[in-house]
């Protein structure tokens, strides 16, 4: 299996994101969208970046629990009840991000939302990886 990154130069510079991920062979593997709940249900973090930390955390958990690594990840959708406060917190972001899944984008998009499943839930992270 193989996933190349795609970003042609008359798109805008990815900031974050690869315009496309090109995968091939392999399983595929789809992860359930994941708030910042802990193991006894309860969200924790009251910040956005501190939320998104753990939503990260447990879509990698799901991520490796079935045999996958941050580099495989080919997709993934962040929902944002405030995507201003997602913009104003985008350098504290990527700094989680690179923490705790290193510098292979994935195709990403983040979407607004008036309010996710997890009423306390300020973000929710889900998508698909393509393992070998």
């Amino acid at each position: 299996m193989s996933t190349r990154r795609v970003n042609p130069p008359e798109l805008s510079p990815p900031t974050g994101f690869s315009h496309a991920v090109v995968a091939t062979g392999g399983r595929v593997v789809f992860l359930a969208g994941q708030t910042a709940l802990d193991g006894d249900g309860k969200v924790r973090g009251e910040t956005l970046p501190q939320q998104f930390e753990t939503a990260l955390a447990n879509l990698l958990a799901a991520l490796a629990a079935a045999g996958g690594t941050p580099a495989d990840l080919a997709r993934v959708t962040v929902y944002a009840t405030d995507v201003a406060d997602y913009r104003a917190h985008a350098a504290e972001i990527g700094r989680v991000w690179h923490r705790l899944a290193g510098r292979d984008y994935p195709a990403m998009a983040v979407i607004g939302a008036t309010r996710l499943w997890d009423e306390q839930a300020l973000v929710e992270l889900d998508g698909f990886a393509v393992l070998p």
